[in-house]
């Protein structure tokens, strides 16, 4: 496709809310899952610390 101006490339003939629409909702997802993925590795390291903190209580005692 040939394009004369940006209006026309962000037009997608006719299909740009659709185009657009779809990537910007790939890159929702693709932020929220990078976000519940910090998420879930900090909760994780959290605990694993808790777990070394506990033990290493358990073994002085």
């Amino acid at each position: 496709m040939n394009w004369s101006s940006w209006s026309d490339f962000l037009a997608m003939g006719g299909y740009g809310l659709y185009v657009w629409g779809s990537f910007a909702m790939c890159g929702v997802v693709l932020a929220l899952e990078l976000g519940l993925l910090a998420m879930r590795r900090r909760a994780l390291h959290d605990e694993i610390e808790d777990g070394v903190e506990t033990s290493d209580a358990g073994a002085q005692a």
